[in-house]
């Protein structure tokens, strides 16, 4: 079954890059990392230290070879090792205090970055990736490299100091019973090797089948009216349970490959400690060790299996890290196509002049348009001076919108030129550019929150004065203020607690609020409004518009026949401009639209229309 953003990933091992970069984020913190590391030489230290203070207990203090027992000494001692495990427990207590803080504070910055950078990337980008998986990147993803951080980076060195630590132990204590201990390594490093080798892998499944869960639950619930309405909720179940257990076979996948490697690990080590204690109780009893020097031994065996589980845990964490890391670095790394200029232009004071020379552009990569199929617009050529309204009509996919997102600059043509008072808008910082826009579209986006933060959008600098005028002249005032709350009434997620023409009239008044000096851009704006308002709303425009360029894109020729030119385009191109009347006069493109509509001819003498 075909999902948002179903990919698969290849699957490899972790380079140097990938890593390098990952630290790059921890080196500001390095001063806590370096502390957290140095208070795991102390915790190491005092997990060292236990066995050989049993070994003196018992052979010094319990069952010296002569004389008696010495319960004074044993109190002095077990007074020792209380403070060496207050001591551990403490310096464990900071490192893990230091690590989660740095932790934290790297992934911060790292999921800002990440942010930051999905607010440049041009809008065609969000049009190729589902939001499910983009939120999986910038929230799962970051957490597991944050766990990797905060319990295993310097914990992995504390791990390995303390295993080569036990080792050196055991050689100085006895180095013939410490042979006896070294000799299962090649099989636990054998264990290991075929866990490492399934991790990676099975990770980066469990991910990817994640993140097409996230973004097919993101797609289903958004368009879950469109669901129901259509009676599709058995299918959807389906699919979702198809991808559910997609997900859930990774996941058990991954489980079966630990559920095999610790129990393995705890074999190998009770197997250990089975031939210590056949060969070193041997040794004590010929009187070749004593026995707080076997006991120290058994106590070191079971511990250097430890740090062998901990590390096999930490690479478990690495491995998702790096699944994680290469997820994320390479949405990092995702170019920014739309650029602003090394040296930009400044506009100044916009007079409102748009110009497009011999446009052509189209959605798809170059290869795809090589010949004239996928292009959106071909060689559209238009001048529309300061202050003019103008009309875009024309079919469904004619183009209209295209024209609408090459004027934002959403969207760079592959071939010719837009101009905004004769300034090539690539010339143009993209923030000073849409500073002159107004752009209210058909499918009107609200955030959560109130209208007022809708229609200022959290700017706490506009004051409500200001927010109200914009209301009014967009014609939302009258049914804001019947509100039991008003202004800071909730709207809820995309404004679902408001109808349809609610939402495009806060829409409407957010536009004119931002008072774009030179041009607003209408799209169907009040195609959601009853007559009377939209009526109304038109009306107040025609004042607040006054000396602007005005373009309306519309389907609806009854909402643009008064204005300044109409701009007809048919498959990609400028078929007709002109007049409402002198396109009906002409019997083209406008003409048959305007028949189809209205379901009448037009007739010179107005019989017809205007």
């Amino acid at each position: 079954m075909t999902v948002p953003g179903d990919e698969e990933e290849a699957v490899g091992t972790p380079d140097r890059r990938t890593v390098g970069r990952l630290l790059a984020y921890v080196w500001p913190y390095r001063v806590q990392v370096v502390a957290a590391a140095g208070l795991l030489l102390v915790t190491s230290a005092a997990d060292l230290a236990g066995p050989q203070l049993y070994r003196v207990a018992i052979d010094r203090y319990i069952a010296p070879r002569s004389g008696s027992p010495d319960v004074w000494g044993l109190s002095k001692l077990a007074a020792a090792y209380l403070a060496v495990l207050t001591v551990g427990f403490a310096a464990r207590w900071a490192q893990n205090v230091l690590m989660q803080a740095a932790g934290q504070r790297a992934m911060a910055d790292l999921r800002t970055d990440l942010f930051a950078h999905l607010q440049r990337l041009p809008v065609a980008f969000f049009h190729r990736h589902p939001v499910g998986r983009l939120v999986t990147r910038v929230t799962h993803d970051v957490d597991s490299l944050n766990e990797l951080l905060t319990s295993g980076l310097v914990a992995v060195f504390g791990d390995l100091l303390t295993l080569l630590g036990v080792v050196a132990a055991m050689l100085w204590l006895d180095w013939r019973l410490a042979l006896v201990v070294l000799a299962v390594l090649p099989l636990v490093y054998g264990v290991t090797e075929r866990f490492r080798r399934r991790a990676l892998q099975a990770y980066r499944a469990v991910r990817s089948r994640l993140a097409r869960l996230n973004a097919y639950l993101n797609e289903r619930i958004t368009g879950m009216s469109t669901v129901q309405l259509f009676g599709k909720e058995p299918r959807a179940r389906a699919q979702f349970r198809e991808l559910n257990e997609d997900h859930l076979q990774a996941n058990l996948a991954s489980v079966a490959n630990m559920a095999q490697f610790f129990p393995a690990v705890q074999v190998l080590g009770t197997l250990t400690v089975a031939l210590l204690l056949w060969v070193g109780g041997g040794r004590v009893v010929q009187g070749w060790v004593t026995l707080g020097v076997l006991v120290a031994m058994i106590q070191y065996a079971e511990r250097l299996f430890d740090p062998i589980r901990e590390l096999a845990e930490k690479f478990n964490l690495l491995q998702q890290a790096v699944a994680s890391s290469e997820r994320i670095f390479r949405l990092l790394d995702e170019p920014v196509t739309l650029q602003d200029p090394a040296a930009p232009v400044s506009l100044g004071r916009v007079r409102g002049a748009v110009e497009f020379q011999d446009v052509w552009f189209s959605y798809h990569t170059p290869k795809a348009v090589q010949d004239e199929v996928g292009w959106a617009l071909r060689g559209v050529s238009f001048r529309v001076e300061p202050g003019q309204r103008v009309a875009l009509v024309g079919p469904t996919g004619a183009g209209k919108s295209s024209v609408v997102q090459l004027l934002c600059r959403f969207y760079d043509p592959q071939r010719g030129r837009v101009l905004l008072d004769g300034v090539d808008v690539r010339a143009v910082r993209q923030q000073d550019l849409r500073r002159h826009v107004g752009l209210v579209l058909q499918d009107v986006f609200l955030f959560s929150g109130t209208i007022l933060d809708n229609i200022r959008l959290w700017d706490p600098d506009v004051p409500l004065e200001r927010v109200r005028e914009a209301a009014r002249r967009a014609g939302a005032e009258g049914f804001i203020e019947r509100l039991p709350k008003g202004y800071l009434t909730e709207v809820g997620e995309r404004g679902v607690r408001l109808s349809a023409g609610q939402r495009q009239l806060i829409a409407l008044a957010r536009a004119l609020l931002q008072d774009p000096a030179v041009l607003v851009v209408l799209d169907e704006a009040t195609s959601s409004v009853d007559a009377e308002t939209e009526r109304e709303v038109l009306q107040a425009l025609r004042g607040s518009l006054q000396g602007r360029t005005v373009f309306v894109v519309a389907h609806r020729l009854a909402t643009v026949q008064d204005v300044d030119r109409i701009l007809v385009l048919h498959r990609g191109r400028l078929v007709e401009e002109g007049t409402h009347r002198e396109l009906l006069a002409r019997d083209g493109v406008y003409a048959k639209l305007y028949r189809l509509q209205t379901g009448r001819l037009w007739q010179p003498d107005g019989g017809g229309g205007r």
